[in-house]
């Protein structure tokens, strides 16, 4: 039983400054940076570093013959069977003749602490 106002592990919850979901644990938002609130004395840091589990890092460039072309980047996320647990579009653009984008996905762990 946990007690009232506590947290599970992987709880989301949205940053009250720039509204991004991000995890109840939380010191500092990941996006936007703001401190949500202040670690215990001696406990985690906001600027403490994570472990990095996935980077994916690609670059697209516009195709030699025709006009600006459009896309999207979506992002799925699958537990252990398989099973879609979320589908999100990240972003949308437009390339231009002659540009690139480069494109990165980090996936970062910590250790779950519980929050009141």
């Amino acid at each position: 039983m946990k007690p009232n106002g506590a947290s599970s592990a992987g709880e989301s919850r949205t940053c009250p400054h720039c509204k991004a979901t991000i995890l109840k644990s939380s010191i500092s938002c990941p996006l936007c940076r703001h401190v949500l609130r202040f670690a215990p004395h001696g406990g985690a840091s906001a600027s403490q570093p994570k472990l990095c589990a996935l980077l994916v890092e690609g670059t697209i460039g516009h195709p030699e013959n025709g006009e600006t072309v459009e896309y999207v980047i979506l992002m799925d996320i699958y537990d252990q069977n398989g099973k879609l647990i979320s589908r999100q579009s990240i972003g949308v653009g437009a390339l231009q003749k002659m540009e690139k984008r480069t494109f990165s996905l980090r996936v970062e762990l910590s250790p779950a602490r519980a929050t009141v």
